[in-house]
């Protein structure tokens, strides 16, 4: 695959930052079909900034702009966009010019391209491209989503280790079809097993009549290209890699992983947390209102009935409330508390999860630590909340009711805050996705339970 690089020095050219005119001029000139005019604007707007201009256009006018300028287009720009808009792109696009941006883009960026579309189209496609291009993409298309082998690049540089640095280096700058970048060379035997690797800097440093092998590194970490790429992401973390060889199950090697493929996943996967814990899914800037409203409506039909549960439980005190108004004002906040209490724990326990930091190792010392902080929480805003009592309403009783009430419900928003989330990891479902509902629900119910049964019981 030709590897394109966008960007220049910033002596040489000045990188245009789309704005909104600039936004409206397109739309403009797609509108008049002015295509000499479409071209000016968008002439120097490279990569990311050409992304968002993508992205902001609608769907056909999207095809339109790709079609207009033709050779001009920077297929890169289709890397960044979102998931979505790449997908309708594929659909919308005629294969002759995906053909021209697989052949442009790397075989994970070309994969990405072509995996939702139909097989009929993607042989169409694949026939266009030349042999070796052919096969690496293909390659990566049966391996599943989400994983190292999809994420891989397929294309590498390989010798084996009887060669001389010398050669090594003649290799490398003699050779026309290999990578336009890398940073380090693999080291392979003659069924493709990785025997290590060398990186560039130490090639360039030693003696050309040197063999490959005396100075090949062979501690590499190496990725099977089955791994999710969630545990791709972590292992570059946890052991500071730059890039990582991918093998097959023979062991071996069919591509590799870099920093930059990795960063775009931790980016994915932080993004879809978030999102998950707002209880909007995977929703996209870009989508509209009829993909949104749905899968919004449902997590709130949930979110009501764990507010029935809620309200169920303040209609069992409704006599004490109607003998007592000060119960009324002052439950929500043991509530409300409690509710921002268990979702400071939860979000530390749901991002922990993710990454594989809480385990059954440090589980006790956790929960310790949290109802610890529950605990002094919990002492913390009794003092406070007391003394708001009495003075609005002059009932010291109400004071230590209230107290005692905000105690309890710190405490079991931190221990719900931790529990619940584990709970779920442990029964196979995605923390992220329900966590904040039922760690909502439970400080709600203990905290107008305690407040309110307590009142009962010592005022009434």
């Amino acid at each position: 695959m030709e590897n394109t690089q966008n960007g220049t020095s910033a002596g040489r050219e000045q990188e245009v930052k789309p704005s909104a005119d600039l936004f409206h001029a397109v739309d403009e000139a797609l509108e008049a079909q002015d295509t000499a005019a479409l071209r000016s604007l968008v002439a120097d707007v490279k990569g990311p900034d050409l992304t968002d201009l993508i992205q902001w256009l609608g769907p056909e006018q999207r095809v339109a702009l790709i079609e207009a300028l033709g050779p001009d287009f920077d297929f890169e720009a289709l890397v960044g966009v979102d998931e979505k808009v790449r997908d309708q792109l594929s659909e919308a696009l005629p294969n002759d010019v995906l053909a021209k941006a697989v052949s442009d883009l790397d075989t994970d960026d070309a994969a990405y391209l072509l995996e939702g579309l139909e097989e009929d189209d993607q042989k169409e496609i694949l026939d266009q491209l030349p042999q070796g291009d052919r096969a690496a993409l293909q390659r990566n298309l049966l391996y599943p989503e989400e994983t190292a082998g999809r994420l891989m690049q397929a294309d590498f540089v390989a010798v084996p280790p009887f060669w001389t640095v010398g050669q090594v280096i003649d290799f490398a700058r003699e050779t026309e079809d290999l990578p336009d970048t890398f940073s380090e060379i693999f080291v392979v035997d003659p069924g493709y097993h990785l025997l290590g690797s060398v990186d560039i800097s130490r090639l360039l440093r030693s003696k050309r009549d040197l063999p490959i092998a005396k100075i090949m590194d062979t501690d590499r970490h190496i990725v099977f290209a089955t791994a999710d790429q969630e545990e791709v992401a972590r292992q570059f973390e946890r052991y500071g890699l730059m890039a990582a060889p991918v093998v097959d199950s023979n062991d071996r090697l069919v591509g590799v992983v870099t920093v930059d493929d990795v960063v775009e996943v931790i980016e994915q996967e932080a993004d879809e947390d978030a999102k998950l814990l707002a209880g909007v899914g995977d929703e996209r800037l870009t989508d509209s209102v009829r993909q949104i409203a749905p899968p919004r409506l449902a997590w709130l039909f949930v979110n009501l009935g764990t507010a029935v549960v809620s309200a169920s439980v303040i209609k069992m005190f409704g006599a004490s409330i109607q003998q007592m108004v000060a119960l009324a004002v002052l439950m929500p906040m043991v509530a409300s508390m409690g509710g921002n209490a268990g979702t400071q724990t939860m979000t530390v326990s749901v991002r922990a999860l993710a990454t594989r930091q809480l385990n059954p190792a440090n589980i006790p010392r956790v929960v310790a630590r949290e109802a610890a902080v529950g605990l002094i929480n919990g002492l913390t805003f009794a003092v406070f909340l007391s003394l708001l009592a009495v003075y609005w309403f002059g009932a010291d009783q109400l004071g230590v009711v209230i107290a005692v009430a905000i105690i309890i419900n710190m405490i079991a928003a931190a221990l719900a805050g931790i529990f619940i989330p584990l709970a779920l990891d442990r029964l196979g479902f995605d923390p992220a996705v329900a966590s904040t509902v039922f760690v909502t629900t439970v400080t709600d119910v203990i905290g107008f339970f305690s407040f309110l049964g307590l009142a009962t019981l010592w005022l009434g």
